[in-house]
């Protein structure tokens, strides 16, 4: 762990050899110790080279977290081929499209991914069924015998690690390629929240969604046990997490809203926690102070992006009064804030983030252009990745967000906030979630629209709470509609999607 540059594979090899009984995964239908899990790597790494894969080549997953999808994840590495992890909820266009940017040579299903899968029918890449099914050839026909060693690879901190694919579901997908040297990085800064060999995380989330894999890989590297939750569902989780005595975790915001409203939260053992970890989406204050008052152990919150750039961390256990933030820039990151004309702004003015540290994306794949764009270069010539966040630094460091820039309603001439707007609903005692958004307005350009979720049994009407909000709001803020909807349409990891929202606004 002291060295500039590692491979999460060989250590590994270094726990199988010394502690090689431990556990190191777990799904609920299987598991495996480190030693296991070493030779089952190098199955999967002997049997992707003896197809003829070679180091920097790519092999595609679409399939529910398990034991098998992280065993041929880890095992490829060995290899040296990246890995594209694919959502199993993308249409067939989209699965096709990626499958092809990536130019992935195997695809690694389920059962789960079936249909889409099968819809897709990607031109002549083989499937490897991981569970059995018939998504494809079953894993254990095609994995090299047992004792087979891989011939080593050379690998440097810009050889591909993974590819990233930024929306899977809608538009035309990005391939963020991260290298071996960024996720030595991550596991780097693994080493200041306590993992190690005792370590036991319990994940909830994708094994696609770099959320997942920022927490996934620190426990593997520093020889701790994983347990994988093909699904999320509250009372699952709280079970799992009692009954395995968890220390570590990563829940998006909408997950710890869900945990901390179930009847029996405050009915479980969750003692063993040393840390819980958040990203993903906005956290509200009020929501971190009930997690840290009532759920034992530290809570930390990563801002960032997936295509890395600076990260922002707030031990939020640590600062009880910015709640309201999210941390101040990590050992290693240069955060900034630029305006539209891309200069930095004033010390106290808003401005987008941008971020330079040694875990940078290398670019999107086969998108040069795309690359170009998230791109910023300071004056002195550093590269910084561009978040489009727009934010502010407090005169102690801390960076406060307001919104997406995209999201960003500009009515009348005035810059509106989406997330002031919310602040404000969430303290009606009848809101359980919202989201606003800025839709087409003749007279204003844009004008925003609030969409609102009950608490479970009341009954105010939409009429009303407009009202209310629009007194509480500043002129120019105020909403020109309110509309109730039973649930906020989410990605799997917890992120509103506001383009939902404006589509379900213009149908009516």
């Amino acid at each position: 762990m002291a060295r500039d540059f590692g491979l999460i594979a060989d250590l590994i090899r270094i726990h199988a050899q010394q502690r090689p009984h431990s556990p190191a995964l777990q799904d609920g239908k299987s598991a495996l110790t480190y030693v296991e899990l070493d030779a089952l790597m190098d199955r999967v790494a002997v049997a992707l080279q003896r197809d003829g894969l070679r180091a920097g080549d790519a092999v595609a997953i679409c399939a529910t977290p398990s034991v098998p999808y992280a065993a041929v994840f880890l095992g490829a590495l060995r290899a040296g081929v990246a890995v594209a992890p694919l959502a199993p909820g993308s249409t067939p266009a989209s699965l096709v499209r990626m499958m092809e940017d990536a130019d992935a040579r195997w695809l690694f299903t389920d059962a789960s991914a079936a249909e889409v899968v099968g819809s897709a029918r990607p031109g002549g890449i083989p499937r490897i069924a991981l569970d059995g099914s018939q998504a494809g050839r079953a894993l254990d026909d095609w994995l090299a015998p047992a004792g087979s060693r891989p011939d080593p690879v050379e690998l440097q901190p810009a050889s591909p690690f993974n590819i990233i694919y930024s929306s899977g579901t809608t538009g035309e997908p990005k391939g963020i390629v991260q290298g071996h040297g960024m996720r030595w990085s991550h596991v780097k800064r693994g080493a200041g929240y306590g993992y190690g060999p005792d370590t036991v995380t319990l994940l909830s989330t994708p094994l696609y969604s770099n959320t997942t894999l920022v927490v996934f890989f620190p426990t593997i590297a520093f020889g701790g046990c994983v347990i994988l939750m093909p699904k999320f569902d509250a009372a699952g989780y709280l079970a799992l997490a009692q009954r395995h005595h968890v220390t570590h975790t990563m829940l998006v915001p909408v997950q710890y809203q869900r945990l901390m409203a179930h009847a029996a939260f405050d009915a479980h053992d969750l003692s063993s926690f040393r840390f819980k970890f958040s990203t993903s989406a906005p956290f509200n204050a009020a929501l971190k102070a009930d997690v840290l008052a009532r759920w034992p152990g530290g809570l930390i919150e990563f801002y960032g992006m997936t295509e890395g750039g600076g990260t922002c961390i707030l031990e939020a256990h640590l600062h009880p009064t910015k709640l309201h933030t999210v941390g101040r820039p990590a050992e290693g990151s240069d955060i900034r804030l630029i305006d539209e004309a891309g200069q930095e702004v004033a010390a106290g003015e808003d401005g987008e983030v941008v971020g330079s540290s040694a875990g940078m994306m290398v670019g999107y794949h086969r998108q040069p252009e795309k690359t170009r764009e998230a791109e910023w270069f300071s004056p002195e010539g550093k590269r910084f990745i561009r978040t489009g966040d727009i934010g502010r630094f407090d005169d102690e460091g801390f960076l406060t967000l307001f919104d997406r820039k995209k999201d960003m309603v500009i009515s009348g001439g005035f810059n509106i906030y989406p997330s002031d707007l919310e602040a404000a609903l969430r303290a009606h005692a009848a809101v359980a979630d919202v989201a606003v958004v800025g839709v087409p307005s003749e007279q204003w350009g844009e004008t925003p629209v609030a969409f609102v979720v009950r608490r479970a049994g009341d009954t105010t009407d939409a009429d009303t709470l407009l009202q209310w909000a629009n007194a509480q709001l500043g002129k120019t803020q105020r909403l020109a509609a309110l509309r109730l909807i039973d649930d906020l349409p989410r990605s799997a990891i917890g992120k509103v999607l506001k383009r939902e929202l404006r589509d379900l606004h213009a149908r009516g």
